[in-house]
């Protein structure tokens, strides 16, 4: 269930910014140095296997913030 959320916000995220996961991609592999294909990113998405580094990653790209809030304030 998770990874079905994790993979719907982001597509939903980029598609906000007439971003496809292709170009995410691509922008993602450009940002880290490391090779990250479209159909990857789609795998780790559907696997919900991306890594938190990644996520902030994606999360810059797209001109986001991520961040952890205390639920107990």
């Amino acid at each position: 269930m998770f990874s079905m959320n994790i993979r719907g916000k982001i597509k939903s995220l980029a598609g906000m910014r007439c971003m496809s996961i292709s170009k995410l991609a691509r922008l993602l592999s450009e940002k880290t140095g490391r090779p990250c294909s479209p159909s990857n990113l789609h795998c780790k998405l559907t696997r919900g296997t991306l890594t938190l580094r990644d996520a902030y990653i994606i999360a810059e790209i797209l001109d986001y913030d991520l961040e952890f809030i205390d639920k107990r304030s």
